[in-house]
């Protein structure tokens, strides 16, 4: 099969990027890329490790002259965001993403392009690879189920990992330092729903669709709506406009991706139907007015469909909107100390229902734990309120600020060199596994970079050609100066 990123330079990235988008990788199934990523250090006769997790741990000595020169850790991690649009039919675990180029970006034909992180892999595959490069003892270290919670580093055994340096590359902005990042915790409400027999004859199903979405980090404060706030929203509106019984309800993909799609099923009597689509277009229209700039493609769209023989009790159907509806979304704080840095939000990600369980999993964020603990205190006062069950999963630290970093100021001084501009030196909302690498390699000197990228998360994520080879141009330099 003819390559689509042929001819691209620095041609081992881009190489080694499009074979990466060939190989099944969402979060949780990353054998396939583990089982290539080993196979590909043993053809470069490099030590390497698997773990139990799929975590991979490659070791690069040093090329001569470098023998005594501090080691650095490159590290990224395998797993992706598989998220498409409503619309297309494709399976992520048997189909190559469908990549495509756009004057300078990388695309995709619908779906996530995963390099979130793969361009990471990528690039530290390249360093792995070249036979030209000087550099420092290298270990690529490469992480697994970062997206859903950070289980890999989590997992991972600090004896296959010891350097002197990390350099995470899952960052987004070239330009731009990553020096701290937000902690974060996965927060679930488990609501058990109850039934009782259908009286209503109309069945119908209302979908919200048509919104940007977004990765709940790095587009949180960007206004966006979120389908299943929206879908709430709607329940409330409907009681408060004619009797209805609610029989199924979800909305959302992934934890850390703002909800763009939300669907919910329900009865209402003949003599409301013509009133129930005249104020379906009423919802519509004041969806798309507050949301015209961050989001101006919102739609409802409305269908009769097979009539339940049960639905949700009243208590149930009520909890449910009460649920969605107190829920926080958005940004809770914005940083004092960091102008345009937001502190603290949560996101609703997803909604669905196992069994009799209506589970809403929601990811909060703040990179300060005390506000961290607030919001989930919040969500657990909303899950008392409306007789939830509340939990958290997969905690991660927060990635503090360090004032003395050696490895920054040289790369401050290397991109002056080569670029002449300064190097702008940023914390992010978004959660990097830098925290928890923190407590399992030591408090080493470490740093975040990336090439540019933009709507990760989104089936519009797309990658800069240029600020990809100019991120690794420079990261080269950069190894090159460590002798």
């Amino acid at each position: 099969m003819e390559r689509v990123l042929k001819g691209l330079e620095p041609e081992s990235v881009f190489r080694n990027f499009e074979t990466l988008t060939q190989i099944p990788r969402e979060s949780g199934n990353e054998e396939a890329v583990a089982t290539y990523l080993e196979s590909f250090a043993q053809k470069l006769g490099l030590e390497v490790v698997r773990e139990t997790s799929n975590n991979i741990i490659i070791t690069k000595p040093a090329t001569p002259g470098y023998e005594h020169s501090k080691s650095v850790i490159l590290q990224g991690h395998t797993d992706m965001v598989c998220v498409k649009l409503d619309t297309l039919d494709f399976d992520f675990n048997t189909q190559p993403i469908p990549i495509v180029i756009e004057g300078d970006w990388i695309k995709t034909k619908g779906t996530t392009l995963g390099a979130d992180n793969g361009v990471a892999v990528a690039i530290a595959m390249s360093i792995l690879e070249s036979t030209t490069l000087e550099h420092p003892k290298i270990i690529a270290l490469f992480t697994t189920a970062e997206e859903t919670g950070m289980d890999g580093v989590i997992a991972l055994d600090p004896e296959h990992v010891k350097g002197d340096v990390l350099i995470n590359l899952d960052s987004e902005e070239e330009g731009t330092l990553l020096a701290s990042c937000a902690g974060g915790v996965n927060n679930i409400a488990d609501l058990k729903i109850s039934y009782t027999n259908r009286m209503l004859p109309l069945a119908y199903e209302l979908v919200i669709a048509g919104l940007a979405g977004g990765h709940s980090g790095a587009e949180i404060d960007k206004n966006r709506a979120n389908a299943i706030k929206l879908i709430g929203r709607t329940l409330s509106i409907f009681k408060a406009h004619f009797p209805y019984e609610l029989y199924e309800i979800y909305g959302g993909e992934k934890m850390n991706s703002i909800a763009k799609r939300s669907v919910m099923k329900f009865t209402v009597d003949h003599e409301n139907k013509y009133l129930l689509e005249d104020l379906v277009e009423s919802i519509e229209a004041t969806f798309k007015n507050e949301y015209e700039v961050a989001d101006p493609e919102i739609r409802l769209e409305l269908k009769k469909t097979q009539v339940p023989e049960q639905v949700f009790s009243q208590t149930t159907r009520d909890a449910i909107e009460k649920l969605l509806r107190l829920t926080p979304f958005g940004v809770y704080t914005m940083s004092a100390g960091i102008p345009g840095l937001v502190e603290s939000s949560n996101n609703l990600g997803v909604l669905e229902q196992f069994g009799d369980t209506l589970k809403l999993t929601n990811a909060v964020r703040s990179s300060v734990n005390s506000k961290k603990q607030e919001l989930n205190e919040v969500m657990a006062l909303v899950c008392e309120a409306v007789g939830a069950e509340n939990s958290l999963m997969a905690d991660y630290p927060e990635w503090s600020f360090k004032v003395e970093s050696p490895t920054r100021e040289l790369m401050k001084t290397t991109y002056h060199d080569l670029y002449g501009k300064e190097l702008k030196i940023d914390a992010i909302h978004a959660g990097l596994e830098c925290g928890f690498l923190k407590e399992k390699v030591g408090d080493i000197d470490m740093i975040s970079l990336g090439p540019d990228m933009h709507d990760v998360h989104t089936p519009f994520e797309r990658l800069s050609i240029s600020s990809t080879a100019r991120t690794y141009e420079f990261l080269c330099e950069v190894l090159k100066r460590m002798k």
